[in-house]
C-alpha cells in the first residue's frame, strides 16, 4: 500500500476510519499504563484524531506523526488551535497547547525524534497496514523508541476474506508473533463487537473482535 493511497483518501475526504468521539477503550484502559503527569505520548499515523486532545487533558504532552498535511491542518483548525510551524529534519512540525504533530513519513522517524517518549497509543496504525508492511512497522517502531516504553494497542480481527481492508484483520497470534521478541505482552481485553458495528455488518462481516493489548518494551 503506497503513501499515495492515504494522501488520496484525505484529499477526497474518504476518512471513515476517523472517529469523532474519544475512543472508549482509551478512556477505560489508559490508567493501566501508570504514566506520570508530563510524560510524552506518541501517536503514530495520528490523522486528526481527537484522542490526542484527551491524552493532553490527562496531563501528557502528545507527539503524533501523520503523512497527510490535510489531516494535520484539519486537526488544528477544527480544534481552534494555532500551531507554531517549523522544519525538523524530514518533517514539518506543528505544535500548539502541548500537542505536536510531525508531518511526514513514519519510516523517516529516528531515535532522537522519540527520545522523550514514555508511551505509545496505537488505535489506527497497525490495523491500517497490510500484512507485508506490519512487520517492518513494528521493527522500526521498537528500534526508535526508548527502552521500557509502554504501548496501548487496539486491533480488529475478522475473516479477512469477507472484507478488503483497511482496517485489516490482525489476529492475537499475529500480534504475539510481531511483538514477542521486543516486549512483554499483556492482553487486557478481547470483545465481540459485531452487533455494535452496523457499518461492518453491512460490509458483509460475520465476525468482528476487538482486542486491547498492553506492551512494555524490553
Amino acid at each position: 500500500m503506497e503513501n499515495d493511497y492515504w494522501l488520496d483518501r484525505w484529499k477526497h475526504r474518504d476518512i471513515g476510519f476517523h472517529q469523532n468521539e474519544i475512543n472508549p477503550y482509551l478512556r477505560q484502559y489508559w490508567q493501566e499504563l501508570h504514566l506520570a503527569h508530563g510524560s510524552e505520548v506518541f501517536v503514530p499515523l495520528c490523522g486528526k484524531s481527537r484522542d490526542m486532545l484527551w491524552l493532553c487533558e490527562q496531563k501528557h504532552s502528545v507527539l503524533g506523526v501523520e503523512l497527510s498535511a490535510i489531516a494535520v491542518h484539519a486537526f488544528f483548525e477544527e480544534n481552534r488551535l494555532f500551531p507554531h510551524h517549523m522544519t525538523s529534519g524530514k518533517f514539518d512540525r506543528y505544535s500548539a497547547n502541548g500537542i505536536s504533530i510531525l508531518c511526514g513519513n513514519f519510516f523517516d522517524l529516528r531515535k532522537n525524534d522519540l527520545a522523550k517518549v514514555s508511551a505509545v497509543y496505537d488505535r489506527a496504525s497497525l490495523v491500517a497496514l497490510p500484512p507485508e508492511i506490519r512487520k517492518s512497522y513494528v521493527y522500526h517502531l521498537q528500534n526508535i523508541l526508548p527502552p521500557a516504553t509502554k504501548i496501548l494497542l487496539i486491533t480488529f480481527d475478522y475473516p479477512q476474506s469477507e472484507m478488503i481492508g483497511p482496517p485489516f484483520a490482525v489476529s492475537s497470534d499475529e500480534v504475539e508473533a510481531l511483538y514477542q521478541e521486543h516486549a512483554e505482552i499483556q492482553l487486557l481485553a478481547q470483545l465481540d463487537v459485531l452487533a455494535q458495528n452496523q457499518c461492518f455488518r453491512e460490509r458483509g462481516l460475520s465476525q468482528l473482535q476487538e482486542s486491547i493489548f498492553l506492551f512494555t518494551l524490553h
